[in-house]
Formats: C-alpha cells, structure tokens, sequence
C-alpha cells in the first residue's frame, strides 16, 4: 500500500487504476479553442454546480499566467486563494493535473516536494487543478478548485469540464 500526506492509504492496484483513469481525463478533455468568454463561461458553471451543492469552494480559470476568472464562494477564506495559485503553479509547470502529479509521485513511494524539490508555499500537487488544453496547442491554462478534499476538488473541476465541453 502507498500512501501520501493528502489521502488515504491506496492500495497499489487502485492507485494505477486511479492514474490511468486520471490520464484519460487529460486525453478526453480537451477544448477547440479558449477564449476570455469560454473562461467566464466555464468559471460561472462551477460556481453554480458548487452553489447547488452547498459547496464551500474557490474557483480560478487562467490562461497562462492571466487570471480570468476567480470566485471565493461563502465559507472559504485567503487560505483557498492560496491553494488554487499554488495548484495552478503545479499545472503551468508540470501540464498535468495535480492529482496526477501528486499520484505519480505517490506511485513512485516518495511525495511530490520529495520529488522536485519545489517550495511549498509556491507548489501545491493536492487534486483540484486541471490544465485547459487546447487540440493543437497544447496546455494554455488551468482551471482550479479549493475548499474540499483532493479528490473532490478534481471531480468537480472534471464534471464541470465535461458540462462545459459537452454543451460546447
């Protein structure tokens, strides 16, 4: 079994199980184009499916390092701002997701600032930020959520996506 400092203990199995379905995503969702209003756009939908949850939750879209979109719903605090900044760090350097990232590493039997040695109150691999990738251009953002656990915080970014990118 592996664990990390953010989740329960996984069983190995489950845990290549879980990044091959998290590579998946990444090949899946992928967007024509990213404008400003496709940032607005994606970031209002989030907002909304967090608010019909009673989600306490933060929500940031970026292109590069442009911040296009952000949210702090009620109940979050500076603390979230934090984490999705460090989270959309994550993505801009790496191109993954976080959870990705973090799991891989997890895979490997070490942390993630084990792995790269990257200042923590810059780097956050916690699940919740996806990078916007673009068919023939590659990564040109990332769209990050905070407030909840790892886990949750990458599934509502992933169904949001796929609302997004289904009614596209």
């Amino acid at each position: 079994m592996t664990t990390d400092a953010h989740a329960t203990p996984m069983p190995d199995a489950d845990l290549s199980a879980t990044i091959a379905a998290l590579q998946e995503q990444e090949r899946e969702l992928v967007f024509r184009t990213f404008t400003n209003d496709d940032a607005w756009r994606l970031g209002c939908l989030l907002v909304e499916r967090a608010r019909a949850e009673g989600l306490a939750v933060v929500v940031d879209v970026r292109r590069g390092e442009q911040q296009l979109f952000h949210a702090a719903l009620e109940g979050t605090s500076a603390h979230n701002d934090s984490w999705v900044q460090r989270k959309a760090r994550v993505v801009a350097r790496f191109g993954v997701s976080t959870y990705l990232a973090n799991l891989r590493e997890v895979a490997r039997g070490r942390t993630f600032g084990q792995a790269h040695e990257l200042p923590f109150l810059e780097y956050a691999a916690a699940g919740g930020a996806f990078p916007v990738r673009v068919a023939g251009a590659g990564v040109v953002g990332s769209v990050a959520v905070s407030g909840l656990t790892q886990h949750e915080d990458h599934e509502l970014v992933v169904a949001g996506m796929r609302a997004f990118l289904a009614a596209a």
